[in-house]
């Protein structure tokens, strides 16, 4: 009898913290900026594009954008594991923007374009994110 109790608890604690992984956090006013300027891909596969993508997937956050600036210009260009992240998380709903001054300096702003990125000046946008209360996330 205490062994078939312990395994029902179990059953139930072991669920429980599944389940914990499994909440949608819905705010309607919740929004994110991430601010990606590395230009190491292991940043951007570990970190930077598997959170972005789940705040906005598992309904964290209501509004995502991924802003592309500097060094992840240029290897968002490159890099055809990331482009294809890229056209994941617009279909997912997360606006994908680029500083365009960094995109001419590397030269990718054409190849930025292409994947749908809205290349342009990032400063007053930026800037607007952060007065109007998004949370910011700089990788």
């Amino acid at each position: 009898m205490k062994h078939s109790i312990l395994i029902i608890f179990l059953i139930f604690g072991f669920n429980r913290v599944y389940a914990q992984n499994e909440i949608r956090m819905e705010n309607k006013n919740s929004k994110l900026a991430v601010l990606w300027t590395s230009g190491d891909p292991e940043v951007a596969e570990k970190m930077a594009f598997m959170y972005t993508y789940n705040a906005k997937k598992q309904g964290w956050f209501h509004e995502v954008v991924l802003i592309v600036w500097g060094p992840s210009a240029k290897l968002l260009s490159e890099n055809t594991i990331l482009q294809d992240y890229i056209k994941k998380m617009q279909e997912a709903g997360i606006k994908v923007e680029a500083c365009i001054v960094c995109a001419k300096m590397y030269e990718v702003d054409g190849k930025l374009h292409e994947l749908g990125i809205d290349v342009k000046g990032m400063g007053v946008p930026l800037s607007n994110y952060l007065k109007e209360g998004w949370k910011t996330l700089s990788l």
